[in-house]
């Protein structure tokens, strides 16, 4: 595992590389997708897909907000709206940029699929547009997320080192996110490819809206279906999906077997520090938020992208979009200090505040 951290620490060292030239340096010519020349007087549309999601509010927000202030000296705005899980309003809130005459789009969609017609008219109105986090559909002119695959092959690969010889004798449970969200379907790609062969599957969901109590109701329906002796781990797509299946399996009197997660919430890293959950996957919000918020700038103001996106990647509507895929990391408790507590997402204290205190110190945590 530590082998495997430092080859994805060297990735994303070259990542960071390629994605640090800012949207000043980005070369002196409009590019063919973006607007006309434009100053530093620039007005970002920023579209949040929730905020049951800790991260959303809490990190992407903030730090993308702050960079488009720092390549701008200060004169760029970043007009904000959060869809709080409905693609009907982030449709209408596209409509309502659009109407405003933003200079640019940065949109992590609710619904991949549903926001297109929305990215069209975006561009209709020579508003460029960069999908967040998840690749939207319709007429992207860039994109940066995490390598999705990836995440989902690290949460696969942390829980069979959890179960050991444990994986032959027992039963998974895998809780994939929602099914309109293309980033759960490569989660789940992922995570098939390591366990497939190597672990049976009981019961396998696709979770509605990411929601916690969505992935709980499941959760007791799986333990319904299979008894609580025949599991042996669960995958979880993310950490707060983790925290209502935990909730079900504490329910049920089951303790001790591996839950993974993803996104380095608080409560996941302090479940992770008190055992009840295995592991999460750490994405370094503040690389993706300065790449989006980059591509923002640049876009705006008519300059190419070259010198920030790298890769292409196609949507089932666009070929060749310029894209930065940020490596990511497996989290648990024998890294805590060297990831989210480093990049200063979180304190010691923060992490060991209260109940939690007695279980970091046993860890080393202080």
């Amino acid at each position: 595992m530590r082998r495997a951290a430092v080859a994805i620490a060297a990735g994303a060292m070259a990542v960071s590389l390629a994605a640090c030239g800012s949207a000043k340096e980005s070369g002196d010519n409009a590019d063919s997708t973006g607007s006309a020349k434009k100053g530093d007087d620039i007005k970002v549309g920023l579209l949040l897909p929730e905020n049951a999601t800790a991260r959303y509010e809490k990190f992407d927000r903030v730090l993308i907000e702050k960079k488009v202030k720092e390549l701008t000296g200060g004169k760029g705005e970043v007009v904000y709206a959060n869809a709080n899980q409905d693609a009907a309003k982030q449709n209408q809130q596209v409509d309502t940029m659009v109407s405003n005459k933003v200079d640019v789009l940065i949109v992590d969609a609710v619904d991949s699929k549903a926001i297109a017609g929305s990215v069209k008219k975006a561009k209709d109105s020579d508003i460029p547009v960069v999908a967040y986090d998840r690749l939207a559909e319709g007429p992207i002119d860039a994109y940066t997320s995490f390598d999705n695959v990836t995440v989902g092959k690290t949460q696969g690969e942390a829980l069979l080192k959890a179960l050991g010889g444990k994986a032959k004798d027992g039963q998974i449970v895998m809780m994939n996110g929602s099914s309109t969200d293309p980033n759960a379907a490569q989660f789940k790609q992922g995570a098939h490819s390591v366990l497939d062969g190597k672990v049976k599957i009981g019961r396998e969901y696709d979770t509605k809206e990411w929601k916690p109590e969505n992935a709980n109701a499941n959760m007791e329906g799986a333990i319904s279906a299979l008894g609580k002796d025949k599991i042996v781990g669960v995958y979880s797509a993310n950490d707060g999906m983790a925290g209502g299946i935990i909730t079900a399996l504490k329910a049920a009197g089951i303790a001790d077997i591996p839950v993974t997660g993803q996104d380095a919430e608080l409560a996941g890293v302090q479940r992770i520090v008190t055992g009840e959950q295995y592991m999460s996957v750490y994405k370094p919000y503040p690389q993706e938020a300065d790449v989006a918020a980059e591509m923002a700038v640049a876009l705006a103001q008519g300059k190419s992208l070259d010198s920030i996106a790298k890769d292409k990647v196609d949507s089932p509507t666009t070929k060749a979009i310029p894209s930065v895929l940020v490596p990511v990391v497996s989290l648990t408790k024998d890294n805590i200090k060297d990831t989210v507590i480093k990049d200063g997402i979180y304190t010691v204290n923060e992490i060991c505040a209260g109940k939690y205190k007695a279980a970091c110190d046993k860890i080393g945590l202080k």
